[in-house]
């Protein structure tokens, strides 16, 4: 027969059963797949939770079967790392190499797993591994989880991160917008390279996609760590009420209370992170940096040995521990660890960069900036370091000050204006607070004097932000804001200056080791001695705080400038712990908080040093409860200071106000009625009844500015003098004040209070034209030539709407003087205008009287000789 054929029909009937065979195989693989992907969900999901144990049970038993997925091995590393099962999870990783011998993701989890155990070479040579695997087989690993591996592996092997994110991360997220790892790759990126922006607007998303997800919630609270700490906190919070055993987000809040230093609470904390893993590097760095700042050598030593008990050589826990420090103001000792963290990982460009930061804080320039260029040079995408390197090109162009105390830094055009008045006012608050203080500097202080606010939150904070600071003191380093950066309503950059300053003193006898709200609290209640009209004073908002029981307690007044409820609880701290001084002083003189001062710099915590020098802290809080409530009961005794009803407030027109004659919050309501319905007689009497019982009140609601305004609008100018000058005695920044003053007082003639005021503006404002224009008029009126020719030469560089009248004056000042510069002035007087007859007269006399002395010099018998001829505009 030749052959077996069974026909056609046979071989269609066996390849439909073939086909059925393959269809049920099919069919059974996919099942499996799926209840293997559901069971790794399963686990994940136990894991988001904090269960653990009962994930790695799962894990366990699915690793058992022969064709597990590589995604069990990489999930159960992770929680071997997260209980810190170092050892088991080395075993673990050893046997998956095996298995998946081509996996570039276990290589990542492996190469983690490594360095947690000290093997650093064998970490780095995964990364050497997968670069292999990648360049021959890069076709094997196409797949969206191994797309975003290899995003990691990019960046960890040292590519530019933005080309990662353009060629693996952003388009993984494009093809597939639910994968979490893809947000969780991006929101890390981010977050290193110090993208704020860009890491909020991930997490928004990565948190929207996977509510039960505790990480998505944590990485938003570290985007806005640094800018907004009541949204890092709620998130957080959310964190643990999906995971309360969710490690990065404790101690992240351990960070957190460590700033405010809340200690017990934070140590809490790290307990609760040792239950999960008790050998958490960052849990026992936090405690290495406690130990530290209680002078405890021998605690931070052991906090550090177990910190770094598996990985010996962890760059990272000397990191951590540097940069606490050097929150804390304690940059020399946080310079010493950053060295430490490059020491063990030259590459570390975390340490470097903070390292830079730390030296310029110091004053240590030249290897700081060094250093910033090196890490930019090595990472284009790192925010911090490209803002530096941009600031430092800035910085180069200012202008240099100098005398045998300071350095002084500004931009060359305001250096010409005012930079000699800042190197006097610096010079002032030296010899008053260093003689107060007892101190004698060791080196000069330097200070930094930035027009744009972008570039002084640059070198402050080492990003854009920060826009309430006016000025911050590093120890011998001040930078500060310039009234060009302050638009609409600058601070007077006086008090500034000398507020900074008590800073080097009260940072240099503690060697850094104060709690803010004593430094911030000396610098603000020496701001008032100095000048009364300086520093902070008890208004109605700050009256209403303290007798509605929102006093910090003295013991835990660095919190509240960590997570102020706003601006004005914020300013109300600066204001409260300047009280604390006061009261300190007044209760206990002012040797005790020199003594303080002493016993911080020799590492007593300030509670231990308030109680040896004054009174049990008890005591202490309850006295000085006492001393502000009278000093808030003591403002406007004679009004009603209880909010009127909401139901009144909300009627129209003004007739409910006669129900509370007296009460100040309506009284100012009417007056402010009365003004925008230009009823300016009847506006008069709550502003004089308010002025009557609230003799010193200042600020945007001020009494005396709206009475002002009433007499300016009624044309009774010698009232509106009256209380603008009222106005001034308690408000150092009112500068429309000040020069409508010199407006009053220029037109009677009154040339004393002109130049007084013309001085107080430029306190607030010396880049604007009048106060200089009226300070030239007012002192040649009064005989002072001097400053008569420094208001004019300063009023020339400010662009003067009358440049020829200025030059005019000028040389006629220094004619006066007998100084030649009156020739070239009164030339650009006459360029200006070729038409003035002053400045012709005053050209003709100064010609003649350089003619005269050639003509006496003439030999007898020969002709005079004729001066050149001029060119006459």
């Amino acid at each position: 027969m030749g052959g077996c054929d069974l026909g056609p029909g046979v071989r269609n009937g066996k390849f439909r059963v073939a086909l059925h065979l393959l269809g049920t195989l099919f069919f059974l693989l996919l099942t499996s797949l799926s209840i293997h992907s559901a069971e790794i969900e399963q686990a994940r999901s136990l894991m988001f939770q904090g269960k653990n144990a009962e994930a790695m049970e799962l894990c366990g038993e699915a690793l058992k079967e022969r064709f597990a997925d590589e995604e069990w091995a990489i999930l159960s590393v992770r929680l071997h790392l997260i209980q810190g099962k170092y050892p088991e999870a080395l075993k673990l990783v050893t046997g998956a190499l095996t298995r998946y011998n081509r996996s570039i993701r276990v290589r990542l989890a492996a190469r983690e797993v490594f360095q947690m155990n000290g093997k650093v070479e064998d970490a780095r040579r995964m990364l050497d591994e997968i670069n292999q695997l990648v360049g021959s087989r890069r076709w094997a690993y196409s797949d969206l989880a191994n797309q975003v591996a290899l995003g990691r592996a990019a960046l960890l092997l040292g590519a530019d991160a933005k080309l990662v994110l353009e060629n693996f991360l952003n388009p993984a997220k494009k093809d597939e917008p639910k994968y979490r790892e893809t947000y969780v790759a991006i929101g890390e990126l981010t977050l290193a390279k110090s993208d704020m922006a860009l890491a909020q607007k991930n997490y928004e998303e990565g948190a929207a996609l996977f509510p039960e997800d505790p990480d998505m919630n944590f990485g938003l609270a570290r985007a806005y760590a640094g800018s907004d700490r009541a949204r890092m906190i709620a998130e957080v919070e959310k964190a643990l009420e999906k995971n309360e055993r969710h490690v990065p987000s404790l101690l992240l809040l351990a960070d957190h209370l460590i700033d405010a230093e809340e200690y017990a609470d934070a140590e809490e904390h790290l307990e609760k992170v040792f239950e999960v893993n008790p050998v958490q590097p960052e849990a026992w760095a936090y405690r290495a940096v406690m130990a530290h700042l209680r002078s405890d050598p021998e605690g931070e030593a052991e906090a550090l040995k177990s910190a770094l008990k598996h990985w010996h050589t962890n760059p990272q826990v000397s990191h951590l521990v540097g940069l606490k420090l050097s929150q804390k103001y304690r940059f020399e000792e946080g310079a010493t660890y950053q060295r430490q963290a490059i020491r063990w990982d030259p590459e570390y460009l975390p340490a470097k960069i903070q390292l830079a930061q730390d030296l310029l804080r110091l004053g240590l320039e030249a290897e700081g900036w060094r250093l910033a260029d090196e890490v930019h040079q090595k990472d284009g995408y790192d925010i911090g370091a490209y803002n530096l390197v941009t600031l430092h090109e800035n910085i180069e162009k200012f202008e240099v000050l100098t005398n045998d105390h300071f350095v002084v830094r500004m931009h060359a055009r305001e250096a010409s204006i005012y930079g000699r008045e800042v190197l006097e006012l610096l010079e002032g608050a030296r010899t008053a607070l260093c003689e107060k203080y007892r101190l004698t500097p060791e080196k000069k202080t330097l200070v930094e004097i930035f027009p744009e606010q972008k570039d002084f939150a640059v070198r402050t904070f080492g990003m854009p932000g920060g826009e309430g600071y006016l000025g911050v003191c590093f120890g011998s380093v001040i930078t500060a804001n310039s009234p060009a950066s302050q638009t609409a309503n600058p601070s007077n950059w006086k008090a500034v200056l000398w507020h900074e300053f008590c800073h080097v003193v009260t940072l240099s006898l503690t060697r850094n080791k104060m709690p803010r709200w004593l430094s911030e609290g000396i610098s603000v209640y020496e701001e008032r001695l100095a000048n009364p009209v300086w520093g902070q004073a008890m208004t109605p908002r700050y009256r209403e705080m303290v007798l509605d029981g929102e006093l910090t307690p003295v013991g835990e007044l660095s919190g509240a400038f960590l997570t102020p409820k706003s601006g004005l609880h914020l300013q109300f701290a600066y204001y409260e712990s300047s009280l604390v001084v006061e009261y300190l002083v007044q209760t206990h003189g002012l040797e005790a908080l020199r003594a303080i001062l002493t016993d911080l710099g020799e590492g007593k915590t300030i509670n231990e040093a308030i109680e040896a020098r004054t009174a049990p802290m008890e005591t202490v809080e309850k006295g000085f409860e006492a001393f502000v409530r009278q000093r808030a009961e003591e403002l406007g005794p004679g009004l009603e200071w209880k909010r009127p009803d909401e139901s009144d407030v909300a009627s129209e027109g003004t007739e409910w106000m006669d129900k509370y004659p007296k009460n100040y919050w309506v009284l100012v309501s009417k007056a402010k009625a009365l003004i925008s319905q230009k009823k300016w007689q009847e506006a008069k009497v709550p502003l004089k009844f308010l002025i009557e019982q609230y003799p010193d009140q200042t600020g945007s609601d001020s009494a005396y500015g709206l009475l002002a305004l009433v007499h300016r609008e009624l044309n009774e100018p010698v009232e509106e003098r009256e209380a603008l000058a009222r106005l001034a005695l308690f408000d150092a920044d009112a500068a429309d004040a000040f020069l409508r003053m010199m407006e009053l007082d220029s037109q009677s003639g009154d040339w004393q209070p002109v130049a007084k005021n013309a001085e107080r503006f430029l306190a607030v404002n010396p880049l604007l034209p009048q106060p200089h224009r009226f300070l030239g008029t007012a002192s040649e009126a009064l005989g002072d030539s001097k400053r008569a020719i420094r208001s004019y030469e300063t009023l020339l560089k400010l662009d003067p709407r009358d440049p020829a009248d200025v030059h005019f004056r000028l040389a006629k000042l220094l004619h006066q003087a007998g100084d030649p510069g009156a020739r070239r002035h009164v030339l650009e007087a006459l360029e200006e205008a070729p038409r003035y007859r002053e400045a012709h007269r005053l050209l003709l006399a100064i010609r003649a009287e350089a003619a005269a002395p050639a003509v006496r010099a003439e030999p007898a018998g020969d002709p005079p000789v004729e001066p050149r001829p001029e060119a006459t505009p």
